[in-house]
């Protein structure tokens, strides 16, 4: 691998645990941050470590690639870590890193994986070739308005030819991922409206304001597949992950690994068959695609346990690590450490195991600690937090840019997500009742401008414990 000094290009607790995968390697790293974000621990434990050299940048903007790559030039890195979101999933920027006439390894896959499965509507071709199902709608991106509303009216259609009493499509920004860019029309005369609106956000967004139309499915599950794969060929997956449980503005609140447990669930279909087809369909896309970084494979199973492949997520996710959590290599207790298998494999590493290397034990939950009203729409907050505790368990792990020792004003130019919550157990009813435990000892305090308490979705993650799993 070398000596490596890493560029982390994003905020965070994933810019915390970034830090420590590389520390973990060895490898030296440089943080980015922003006016707003100076006080947040991804800044602080890097200055705390600085010893002459400079560790952490200020930059006016992080989704400014002339700045990020100003910061490259300057600190002598050899990688960049894009995290999650921002240049992520951005193939022109990592192909711009490969380049340069310095090049930089972007820790990711390769800049052509990422352009071709980026695309819904690429990926949604490449799984119909290789007979993955995919959801019903457009076969590609959609720019005519009198064309999309042929295709939403043949959608319509369709679903009242199967009899559904309420039928719906979902109008997304081909370009978009995690949420962002869809709305749902439930009348075909408020199509043209919702159609305009979602190609002019997709415009400012992405830059293309390409859009798909697919049939909305009511009662499913939202599946993950976690992938982890290398440039020699190699492919292996962490099973499956359940990420059901998400805001009005469809952002997850509550994931949990595996996706289905018919051990405390009753399911209206055969459960492990339908997880071992999403894994085998998502192991048959990514060996086609010559994947070779970490990435998720998102699916939908309806009622009836059909699955459809909605998208690929060619970066890390905020939830890998309750996959990682319910892995287990060669028998060991240690769960493996997927963002650092990530940069290893993009640093040139091959994956040191295989799939007959990797079992699973137990059940591992996920809650996103959100500064928001979830009765008032999961509106943001906004305010300083002067307390934040929680109970130190062997069986949880807090990710948090957010200092136990001093205050901290939530910064209102991003995502108001301050914690992750990982939580392990032998089985889920164990799992459910270590995440009870673990949120009624966990401490928030806090004022906003006015002088009101801190509000948080605390009491929603724990009202909704009961509901993982459940169909």
């Amino acid at each position: 691998m070398g000596k490596e000094r890493v560029l982390i290009a994003n905020r965070g607790e994933i810019a915390l645990r970034i830090i420590q995968a590389c520390k973990d390697l060895g490898l030296d790293y440089v943080v980015l941050y922003t006016k707003e974000d100076e006080f947040s621990l991804h800044v602080r434990n890097a200055q705390q470590e600085e010893n002459g050299f400079k560790k952490a940048y200020r930059v006016a903007n992080y989704k400014d690639p002339n700045e990020v790559f100003s910061v490259a030039d300057e600190a002598e890195c050899t990688a960049i870590h894009p995290g999650y979101g921002f240049f992520s999933e951005n193939y022109g920027f990592a192909r711009r890193a490969a380049m340069r006439n310095r090049p930089l390894t972007f820790i990711g896959p390769k800049w052509e994986v990422i352009r071709d499965l980026g695309s819904k509507i690429n990926t949604k071709r490449l799984a119909k070739d290789l007979n993955v199902p995919v959801i019903p709608g457009s076969d590609g991106s959609i720019y005519n308005e009198l064309e999309a509303e042929e295709v939403a009216e043949e959608l319509f259609f369709l679903q009242k030819e199967q009899g559904i009493q309420h039928p719906s499509i979902l109008v997304k920004a081909s370009a978009g991922g995690g949420g962002m860019g869809i709305e749902e029309v439930s009348h075909l005369d408020a199509f043209r409206r919702t159609y305009r609106r979602i190609q002019n956000y997709a415009k400012r967004q992405f830059g293309d304001e390409g859009v798909l139309i697919e049939q909305c499915l009511r009662d499913y599950q939202h599946l993950e597949v976690q992938l982890l794969c290398s440039s020699y060929g190699e492919v292996v997956h962490f099973g499956t992950r359940n990420c059901t449980i998400q805001s009005a503005g469809r952002q997850k609140r509550v994931e949990v690994a595996p996706g289905f447990d018919p051990a405390v669930c009753e399911y209206p279909f055969d459960a492990r068959a339908v997880l071992d087809r999403i894994v085998k369909y998502s192991v048959r896309l990514a060996k086609h695609a010559g994947y070779d970084n970490i990435g998720t494979w998102e699916w939908i199973v309806s009622r009836d346990g059909s699955p459809y492949l909605m998208e690929v997520n060619t970066r890390i996710q905020v939830e890998n690590e309750i996959s990682a959590c319910i892995s287990r290599l060669n028998g060991s207790n240690e769960p493996p450490n997927l963002i650092r298998d990530q940069i290893r494999v993009a640093l040139g590493d091959r994956l040191g195991f295989t799939q007959k290397d990797i079992s699973f034990e137990g059940t591992s939950i996920e809650m996103r600690i959100v500064a928001e009203d979830t009765k008032r729409g999961f509106a943001p907050w906004c305010g300083t937090i002067t307390r934040f505790d929680y109970p130190d368990e062997p069986w949880a792990r807090l990710y948090s840019h957010v200092p136990r020792d001093t205050p901290y004003k939530i910064p209102t130019e991003y995502d108001p997500n301050f914690a992750l919550a990982i939580i392990w157990g032998q089985d889920t009813e164990q799992a459910k009742e270590r995440a009870r435990q673990f949120q009624n000892g966990t401490i928030i305090e806090g004022k906003g401008a006015s002088g009101e308490s801190i509000i948080t979705n605390l009491e929603y993650l724990y009202d909704r414990i009961d509901d993982v799993l459940q169909f």
